[in-house]
């Protein structure tokens, strides 16, 4: 479900006033990701390998509380500020004509239910030709372009279009692990730089091993301790959420 909210009542306020009329309000960080565990569980539970990803990026979405405000134009050339209450993950989809298509995956907390999901979708838009949407979530874009291998994208924006997006090329086989730089690209009314890098340090440790995941959690109490201010916290060395509920990553991590 979403709702129009008044943007001076958020802590979004100054940056509705500061960026609404940027022409270029997006803003790009881009990372590279150790997902050397992501393929060894997409090989081992037959998975795809697409899908984990998209899965972790839902499940730090989810819990960091900038991914449920988004700016959208409304009439003429005013803007209003929604409020969202659950994640979706868009993915684009070649479809059997060989040309594009695109599914909103609702996102869950339980990964088989999101796979079983994430199949079905693509599947019909693939088959059909036709792309689906959910209109009442807030929807994090997603792009694999896996014919080469990408440093970097940026500069992708429509004013009809202001949700995150995260995008990234083939992943690079290494002698020890596999790499995969993502680029992640977001509103500057949704969230600053501050939060962003903070988001991307919750995908990061949940596409690594346990131990080196545990490492990474004691690294991000850093960031929780300057930002204190959101949704995402650690709790007794794992990820939890405000209302309790602990964060699905141990189907990844374990």
């Amino acid at each position: 479900m979403k709702k129009e909210i008044n943007p001076r009542e958020t802590s979004r306020a100054e940056a509705f006033e500061l960026w609404m009329s940027s022409p270029m309000p997006m803003v790009t960080l881009t990372k590279t990701f150790d997902v050397s565990r992501i393929l060894k569980i997409s090989r081992k539970r037959g998975w795809k390998f697409n899908m984990i990803l998209c899965w972790a990026i839902g499940c730090a979405a989810s819990r960091t509380k900038e991914f449920y405000l988004l700016p959208e134009k409304g009439f003429g050339s005013s803007w209003r500020l929604m409020q969202y209450d659950s994640i979706a993950i868009n993915v684009i989809v070649e479809n059997k004509k060989g040309e594009i298509n695109s599914c909103d995956v609702p996102y869950s907390d339980d990964i088989q239910k999101f796979n079983e999901d994430y199949l079905r979708l693509t599947s019909e838009a693939a088959a059909e030709c036709k792309s689906s949407s959910l209109e009442n979530a807030m929807v994090v874009g997603t792009s694999a372009m896996i014919g080469t291998e990408l440093d970097s994208i940026v500069n992708q924006y429509t004013d009809l279009f202001c949700n995150p997006m995260l995008m990234w090329g083939s992943y690079r086989r290494g002698f020890f692990r596999t790499t995969l730089p993502i680029s992640f690209q977001f509103h500057h009314v949704q969230m600053d730089g501050g939060e962003a890098a903070r988001f991307l340090e919750l995908l990061d440790s949940l596409t690594l091993s346990s131990k080196a995941a545990k490492a990474r959690i004691q690294q991000a109490s850093a960031w929780i301790d300057l930002y204190p201010n959101t949704c995402c916290y650690l709790h007794k060395g794992s990820f939890s959420h405000p209302c309790g509920k602990p964060m699905a990553c141990k189907s990844i991590l374990g």
